[in-house]
C-alpha cells in the first residue's frame, strides 16, 4: 500500500501573462490553479503516493474547477470543505534576464480564510496517514486559518504522524512580527522544517550571515549555524533549505542543504534555465518528503528533492509534472536534455 501524505492549505486561481508579457501589455491571461500545499499533493501523487489535500473552496463553478484540476492528477479531495465567498486569485508576470517576475494577490476574503477547525473530521482525514504537511502561507491568511493549522498539527502529532512545514514567508500577507509569533508556536509541533535563508530569518529570527543571493554568494557555514540554532530550539528531526543563486530572472544556481542534528549534507548544484520558477520550493518539499517517507537516507531524499525541483523550473504552471523516472534519471546524472525516442 502506498504511503499517505495529507496536506493543508489554500488553492488559488492563477492568471499569468503569456509570452513573458508585462501586465500592462496583456489582453489575456493563461489560467491554471495552484498553491503551496496543493502543489505538494499533486507531485506526490505523480510519484505514486496517496496525496490528500485539505482546504476550503467556494461552492461555485470556480471552486469546483480548482478541485477538478487537482483530481485530474490523482489528488484525493474528498475532505475539501465547501463554502465562503470566493477563491483567491494571484496574477503572475513572468520575468526574464534582469527583469524580475511580479506577483499581485487578490485573495482577501477567500473561503479558506473564513474557516473553522470544526469543519474537518481529523480522525477521518488522518486515517492511515503517514505524513502531514503545511506551509507558513496558510496561517498568514487569517487568525482562523492560523487556528486551523495549529489544530491540524496537534491532531497529527497526537496520532504519531510525522509533520512538516515549509516556512514560506509572504510579506504581502502578514508582518514579520506576527509571523514570528504564530510560526514559533506552530513549529513546536513540527518534525521536519523546510525553508530558505529569508524564511528562517523572517519567521523564526535565525539569520544566515555572509549570504547575499543577489550577488550569487552562499555561505554554507552561516546556514549550518542557523540549522544548529533551529535544532536546539525546536528539536526538528530534519531541517532543509533550498539554496538559490540568482544570476538573473532566467538563470539560477539551485541546490539544497539538509541537517538531521548529526550530519549536514549539501546536494549537487544544478544550473537551471528558468521557464517558470513558481512552485519550485514546493517541488523540493514534495521530493524531500517522498524520499523520507519511502525510507531514503537524508542525503538521498535531498538529492531527489533538488533534482525534482530543478526539473520543475522547466515546466510552466504551479504543478511539477516531472515523472518519478525522470527525477531518478537526473539524480543519476542524465541532465543532457537529449530527445527521448
Amino acid at each position: 500500500m502506498s504511503k499517505k501524505v495529507v496536506t493543508l492549505g489554500e488553492i488559488m486561481l492563477r492568471l499569468s501573462t503569456p509570452d513573458f508579457k508585462r501586465f500592462v501589455q496583456s489582453d489575456s491571461f493563461d489560467v491554471t490553479y495552484g498553491g503551496g500545499e496543493a502543489n505538494v499533493s499533486a507531485a506526490l501523487c505523480n510519484y505514486g503516493l496517496n496525496g490528500t489535500f485539505v482546504s476550503k473552496v467556494p461552492n461555485n463553478p470556480i471552486g469546483q474547477s480548482a478541485i477538478n484540476h487537482l483530481r485530474r492528477y490523482g489528488v484525493d479531495t474528498q475532505f475539501v470543505a465547501r463554502g465562503g465567498d470566493r477563491l483567491g486569485i494571484y496574477f503572475l508576470e513572468t520575468g526574464a534576464s534582469m527583469r524580475a517576475s511580479q506577483v499581485v494577490y487578490d485573495r482577501a476574503g477567500a473561503s479558506i480564510a473564513d474557516v473553522d477547525a470544526s469543519e474537518f473530521d481529523w480522525d477521518a482525514i488522518f486515517e492511515g496517514a503517514d505524513w502531514f504537511h503545511t506551509t507558513g502561507i496558510t496561517p498568514a491568511l487569517s487568525d482562523k486559518a492560523a487556528a486551523l493549522t495549529l489544530a491540524a498539527l496537534k491532531a497529527a502529532k497526537e496520532k504519531g504522524i510525522t509533520t512538516s512545514i515549509d516556512l514560506n514567508y509572504r510579506k504581502k500577507l502578514w508582518s514579520k512580527e506576527k509571523a514570528r509569533k504564530v510560526m514559533t508556536e506552530l513549529c513546536q509541533y513540527v518534525d521536519v522544517c523546510i525553508g530558505n535563508e529569508e524564511d528562517a530569518d523572517t519567521t523564526l529570527g535565525f539569520t544566515s550571515e555572509g549570504t547575499d543571493v543577489t550577488k550569487g554568494e552562499l555561505n554554507l557555514d552561516g546556514y549550518k549555524s542557523v540549522f544548529k540554532q533551529m535544532k536546539e530550539k525546536f528539536g526538528f528531526k530534519h531541517i532543509a533549505s533550498t539554496l538559490r543563486e540568482s544570476h538573473s530572472a532566467s538563470d539560477n544556481g539551485w541546490s539544497a542543504l539538509v541537517y538531521d542534528g548529526n550530519e549536514f549534507y549539501h546536494t549537487k548544484q544544478y544550473e537551471v534555465r528558468i521557464v517558470d520558477r513558481v512552485g519550485s520550493g514546493d517541488s523540493f518539499a514534495s521530493g524531500f518528503i517522498f524520499g523520507l517517507v519511502t525510507g531514503m537516507s537524508q542525503g538521498d531524499a535531498a538529492e531527489f528533492g533538488v533534482a525534482a525541483s530543478a526539473l520543475k523550473h522547466t515546466i510552466p504552471g504551479d504543478l511539477n509534472h516531472a515523472t518519478l523516472s525522470e527525477v531518478k534519471d537526473l539524480v543519476k546524472g542524465d541532465g543532457s536534455g537529449r530527445v527521448q525516442r
